[in-house]
This record gives structure tokens, sequence and C-alpha cells, in this order.
């Protein structure tokens, strides 16, 4: 007997928590096995790879980035493996149970809501041989197929889980290289934000301080790069994100770093106190904003005190030692285009490490789902169901937005334009103004689908030149800063200045420093250059750069 759990995932270094999750749930059951892939992998090559696995009971993970991809493998395996029943779980496929079943004949049914323990009981009885309509009858959360009477069976819901009675789903893993590894401490969220499926279920459920310190430590004793806390709000109990935040400060292995969802504002005294003495890169956090617009706020149940956040994300800001990712959507009631770009100012003015814009998504059983309609928004049909227009903004709007939320990406949160940005940004009326800006420059002046990285500096320096001429050479060096920050490259950029006048002054630096650097001459406001040198030896913990130091020429001091 042979049951193959299956995750399709969104990228490689991500993991399925899921399919770990049951898979320990099921015990020390050798009847259970794994299979990874991603959304990058062809259908037919993922269909050939479970075939060749030989399952005789096969289950997918649902989530909106893979059903596309699970309703064609179900439809096919059904053909080639008419004899295999076919399961399937996830947040995409639990609410409408039912109607999915109607819709996908060649599944046979449906793990609904926390399946671990919905799991382990469908594992006894194939491992029994007594997977028939009776005993699947008597699994609560399980909805399926009776294919000889030709309907479908709902089971009454199956009760949350406690925590605690939930295995470690790590123990048997031995591939951490490379992957985040998602963990969890809590299931549930206080809040009500109408976009989420968390609001559903109000109540927060925890897992013990003990358990989660010995699995925490599983990690750093195999230095697990990344360990990201899927928590919706993980500091909702202070208790508990204090006595986890102390944990990994006092076993602090130099390598791990851990990733936490936050609500800024309940962070008070004594936990910023404890966050500020986080080696840099130790903890990095996401916060999600959405919006500074109140009405908006209000009307998808999200209380924000806005300059509370503001303190706060300063606070740890100062500290230079974390890393934070602060969210913003576009798309919900009462925002429109001119009200997104203040929102987008308001949230660049507190230099997050990374903003990321998002774009809303109608997913079904939120709360959203319902008010849709109410507020006049239009979404698509398929997964991911991301808006196409609102009453405030149209989908044009939206295409503008998207080009923004692209510079962002290539330009700001890389984090390989800085020092051009900062000069580039203060010349214009906002930071979304300028962003705007640039989005339609590189969209005309763009050069196949992606561009190379020097390209994107070429293109930079393109719109500066065009905008400001008489600040050209300024600029070049600028972006040759910025471009030596990253890496010593072997090539020299098309944009950087001529070298050749310093050439004694470098040669004879040079013959004072380590290997590992570059160094690099620009005009200084005398007769001698100023020389920067590169420490590729020692990188900024959050950003990656290079430690940047100036020399001066003449007397070769720092």
């Amino acid at each position: 007997m042979k049951l193959l759990l299956t995750a399709i995932n969104a990228k490689y270094i991500h993991s399925n928590l899921a399919v770990y999750s049951l898979s320990a749930a099921a015990g020390s059951r050798s009847c259970v096995e794994l299979a990874e892939f991603t959304i990058n992998h062809r259908t037919e090559e993922i269909l050939q790879e479970l075939y060749l696995r030989k399952p005789d009971v096969l289950l997918f993970s649902c989530y909106i980035w893979n059903i596309v991809y699970v309703r064609e493998l179900v439809e096919n395996c059904r053909k080639i493996m008419p004899d295999v029943p076919v399961w399937l779980g996830g947040p995409e496929v639990s609410w409408n149970a039912e109607e999915f079943l109607r819709e996908n004949p060649g599944a046979d049914g449906i793990l609904c809501g926390e399946g671990e323990e919905i799991f382990r009981r469908l594992v006894e009885c194939y491992e029994n041989g007594q997977a028939d309509t009776e005993n699947l009858a008597a699994i609560p959360g399980l909805v399926f197929r009776d294919r000889a009477k030709k309907r479908i069976c709902s089971n009454p819901p199956a009760r949350l889980p406690d925590l605690n009675e939930i295995p470690f789903p790590y123990t048997g893993v031995s591939e951490f290289e490379n992957r985040i590894i998602y963990y969890e401490s809590s299931r549930g969220c206080p809040f009500s934000c109408s976009y989420c499926l968390s609001s559903v279920e109000k109540s927060v459920r925890f897992r013990s301080l003990d358990k989660v310190c010995r699995e925490l430590q599983f990690f750093l004793d195999r230095k697990v790069p990344q360990v990201k806390f899927v928590d919706r709000t993980f500091n909702s109990r202070k208790s508990h994100a204090v006595a986890i935040w102390k944990y990994i400060l006092e076993h602090d292995n130099g390598i791990t770093n851990f990733h936490f969802e936050i609500e800024a504002e309940l962070l008070d005294a004594e936990e910023l106190e404890l966050l500020g003495c986080m080696r840099p890169g130790l903890v990095q956090l996401e916060i999600g904003v959405q919006s500074a617009n109140q009405n908006t706020l209000t009307a998808v149940r999200r209380k924000t005190d806005l300059e509370q956040l503001e303190t706060v994300v300063a606070q740890i800001r100062k500290r230079h030692n974390i890393h934070q990712h602060l969210d913003l959507i576009a798309g919900l009631p009462f925002e429109d285009y001119s009200s997104f770009g203040s929102s987008f100012d308001r949230v660049f003015s507190m230099h997050p490490e990374q903003l990321q814009l998002g774009f809303l998504k109608v997913l079904k059983g939120a709360p959203m789902y319902q008010d849709a309609e109410k507020y006049g928004i239009v979404y698509r049909s398929q997964p991911p169901y991301e808006v196409l227009s609102t009453p405030w903004l149209s989908f044009g709007d939206l295409l503008r937005l998207k080009m923004i939320e692209e510079m962002v990406e290539i330009y700001y949160n890389s984090h390989q334009f800085q020092k051009t940005l900062e000069k580039l940004i203060s010349c214009f009326a906002s930071p979304f103004s300028f962003f705007e800006e640039l989005s339609c420059f590189y969209r005309a002046n763009q050069e196949g689908q992606k561009s190379s990285r020097a390209r994107k500096y070429e293109l930079l320096l393109l719109f500066a030149v065009q905008r400001f001429p008489e600040e050209e050479n300024r600029y070049r060096e600028l972006l040759t800063i910025d471009y030596y920050l990253r890496e010593r490259a072997k090539a020299r950029p098309s944009f950087a200045p001529e070298q050749s006048r310093y050439k004694e002054e470098i040669r004879e630096i040079q013959k004072t420093l380590p290997r590992q650097v570059h160094i690099e001459a620009v005009a200084g406001e005398g007769a001698a250059p100023r020389i920067l040198v590169f420490d590729y030896e020692k990188r900024d913990p959050l950003t990656g750069d290079a430690l940047l130091t100036c020399l001066e020429a003449e007397r070769g001091e720092r």
C-alpha cells in the first residue's frame, strides 16, 4: 500500500508544510510517501513521475497557485490510473468541496480544513482495506464520492486539533539547503481582515513553548538558512512571542534567519528592546499596512493606528539589525489611484527594506468574497481571483500599478540601486510619481521580455540623463558605486566613468589592501580624486552591500 502526498509549489525554494505535517501525522507508517514539484514543471513531467511512483492512493495539496495544474492532473490521473483513488486537501478546495467534486469527476474526495487527524484515519482505512463508504462516512471532515450510488457524501466538520497533539513535521527531512522551511507555532488569527481566510476562525491556538523551542533547536542544529513562521499574527500573544524571540537570541547559530508576520502596533517597549538586541540578519519582520486610507481600512475591517505603526517601524529601523518588509494591497474599497499613491508614499517614507505592492485576491470563503458584489469589485473567475477593476480603480489604473510594482521590485527591493535612487527620488514630487514616470520610460525603452542586470543599470542612467542631462557624470558615478557595492564584477560596466587617469593612485593603494576588494576613483572636490574601496569580505547583513570606505588619494589615509 502506497499513499503519495503530492505538492506543487510556487518555487523550488519553497517547501510544503502541509504534506510534511500530514505525513508526520500518519506516524511511522512506511506506506506514506512525498512528491514535491513546482509550477515550473510541465504537467506531462508531473504526470509521468506520479505514474512511475505507482501509488495506490494519490493525494494533492491545493492552493490558488497550483489548482489549475491539479485539476488537469486529476483528470489525467483518472485516465491512466483508473483504479487509484484521488484525494485533495487545502484552502482552495475545502470551502466548496461538494461543488469541486461535481465539477471534477476524476476526484474521489476532499479533506476539509485542518487535515492531520483526518488524514491519519484515512490512511488507517486504506491500510486495513476498509476504505468503503461506511467507514469513510465515519471520518469527520471528509467530503467524498460514493461512486456506486453516484452521490456525494458530506461528513460533519472535524474538530480543530490541539496543536500539541500534532507531531513535528520535519524529523524525517534531510534536505534543508537552498529551501525556505515553513513552521507554525500557532493557528488562527484574532483579527477580521475581510480579504483573508484566517478571519473566518476568530480563535487562536498555540503550540506549547517547550515544544516550539525544541523544534527550533532542530533547525538551529542543522543550520537551516531560513525558517519562515506562517503564524498569521505571530505577536498576538506577547508572552508567546517574547519567549520565542528570547530563545532564538540566546541560541543564535550565526546563520539561521527567522521570518515573522506581525502586527507592528502591538509591539511595546520591552519587545522593541528585545528585537534591538538581535544579531543583524537574525530576524526579519513582515508588516501588513495594506492602505493608509482610513475609509479603506474600515471597509476591510482593519483597525490600524498608522501613527503608532510609523513610530514602531522607525524605532526598529534605527537599530539597523532587522529587515522590515511592508505590504500594500491595491484594489481595496474606496482606494482610487490618487489615494493609493498617497498610501504608497506614506509607506515608502518608513524606509522598509522591502515594499511589496500586492493586488487584492477575492478568495472563496473570505468575507471579501461576500463583500465584493456590495462594493462592485470585479475579479478574475479563475485562480488567483485577482481584482480586475473597482468603482475606484479601472483596469487601466491597475495596469499602471502593475508597471509601478515591477519598478519597485527591480529598482528598490533589489537593493542594487540605493544611492542612485536616493538622489533621483529627491528630485521628484513624491516617490510614487518617480516610480510612475520611471515605469512609463522603462516600458517604452525595454528591449525583449527581460532585461539583463547591466541593461537595468543602463536604463536607469538613460532615464536620469533624459530628465537631468546636466548631472550625467554624477549619475554615472552613483550607478557605478551601486554596481560595485553588490559584487566585484570582472567586466567593467559600460556606464562607469573612465579610470585611466587615476591608474597610479589606484596601483599604490592596491598594494596595501587585500585582494577581495575593488577600488574605484571618483572626482573629488579639489584636484585629488576620492578613492572608494569596496570590501567584499565585509557585507551589510541586511542589504548584502560590500563595506564601502573612502580613502584620501593624496595621503593614502582613511
